[in-house]
């Protein structure tokens, strides 16, 4: 999937102009990468157009995944984008359907199991069946 493909994308599913969109993905995949364990975010970034790549390149204090819980990660999100928190969670489900989509399988199950279980309900709408064949 290209850029402007992947910000369309997510600008359709939070109803946001594209401009909002493109930060609301950066907050949600910087902070994606601060969970993921450096190796993981690596192999997340090489399946992702080149404009994302740098949002979710490693560096030496985030090697290690954080601890984030899932309030933690909204909290983040919210920061990093200047929104509320109703519209934080809406952009983080939609990169997470988004990412369904423009990876692969494997690797989407591979970022998804170094998740905790709460959060569930931010990823779970990626994970259901035909979530990634649907359009809004």
């Amino acid at each position: 999937m290209d850029y402007d493909t992947f910000v369309d994308q997510i600008a359709q599913r939070t109803d946001t102009p594209a401009a909002q969109a493109v930060e609301l993905t950066r907050a949600v995949l910087e902070t994606l990468a601060e969970r993921l364990t450096g190796g993981e975010v690596l192999d997340l970034a090489v399946q992702l157009p080149a404009e994302l790549q740098g949002v979710l390149k490693p560096g030496p204090d985030n090697e290690a995944a954080q601890r984030l819980g899932a309030t933690e990660f909204v909290t983040r999100v919210t920061d990093r984008a200047h929104v509320d928190e109703a519209t934080a969670h809406g952009a983080i489900r939609a990169v997470f359907t988004t990412l369904r989509e423009a990876i692969s399988g494997g690797e989407f199950d591979d970022v998804a199991v170094q998740l905790p279980r709460d959060y569930r309900e931010l990823v779970e709408p990626a994970l259901a069946p035909g979530a990634a064949l649907r359009r809004p």
